[in-house]
């Protein structure tokens, strides 16, 4: 059994206002949150009996793993190799560790998508989504099931809606879109290791997730501006004043999501 993980930093335990993110002192005291939680998920895959955990830093550049405190069995995925690995048919299973909700969700902390100052909303086939959804599907062309998610109320909310059964674990709770409460943070770990567990059960009971394709994608921006900027690359349709949209016909990349 191979799974891999998927991480951001805005759904960790502890990253509890919007200047853990953004203040370089906070920032740092976040990244060893996170290498707390990453590192109760990698435990509980190898304890359910995983052969490897792959583990790929997927907030901002992917600069925010701070190596020597991540757990020595996990394999970290380089950028520009992660994809290869999802790629390769020997990965059983995805899980996100940390994950926030999507541009738009009601009572979620630091909700966005992509780009919390330029998108406003980012659909498929009509439907509003977020980053869960880039994820889930592009493993899922690759028949890889999303099992896990870890992160605020609202995002393993948003989970169950899209994905059904998965096993969420929800590590806090959102007091307005720049601040949370985190539950106790050995017992967040805790309920992070059982959880990662548990979703193993899942692997081959959950599907993987498959757009119906060809997929409708539309991006709706803050500002006309940015739309220009979207439509002035010469890959997308404008079809208003600031949404603009092109069909998806396969997934081969991460980046086939993107507008």
């Amino acid at each position: 059994m191979k799974i891999f993980i998927m991480t951001d930093l805005e759904g960790i335990t502890n990253v509890n206002h919007i200047d853990d993110i953004f203040v370089e002192e906070r920032y740092e005291k976040a990244r060893i949150e996170l290498m707390k939680d990453v590192n109760a998920a990698i435990a509980g895959y190898y304890d359910a009996g995983a052969e490897k955990v792959y583990v790929y830093d997927g907030h901002g550049g992917g600069k925010n793993f701070i190596p020597e405190l991540l757990d020595e069995r996990a394999i970290q995925a380089k950028a520009g190799e992660w994809e290869d690995i999802i790629r390769s048919g020997e990965i059983d299973a995805y899980a996100e560790v940390g994950l926030h909700a999507m541009a738009g969700a009601i009572n979620a902390f630091l909700e966005h998508t992509q780009n919390s100052k330029k998108w406003f909303d980012y659909s498929i086939n009509g439907r509003s989504c977020g980053e869960l959804i880039q994820g889930a599907a592009f493993v899922g062309a690759f028949n890889i099931p999303m099992i896990y998610v870890t992160g605020d109320c609202a995002v393993c909310e948003e989970a169950k809606a899209f994905l059904g059964d998965i096993k969420t674990v929800a590590v806090k709770r959102a007091v307005g879109r720049n601040v949370a409460v985190s539950m106790d943070a050995d017992e967040a770990r805790k309920a992070i290791y059982e959880g990662a567990k548990e979703s193993v059960k899942l692997i081959g009971k959950i599907r993987p997730y498959k757009l119906q394709l060809p997929a409708d994608l539309r991006l709706t921006l803050q500002r006309t501006d940015y739309a220009e900027e979207f439509y002035n690359t010469g890959r997308l349709e404008r079809v208003s004043s600031r949404t603009v949209r092109r069909w998806i016909t396969k997934i081969e990349s991460y980046r086939d999501m993107i507008p």
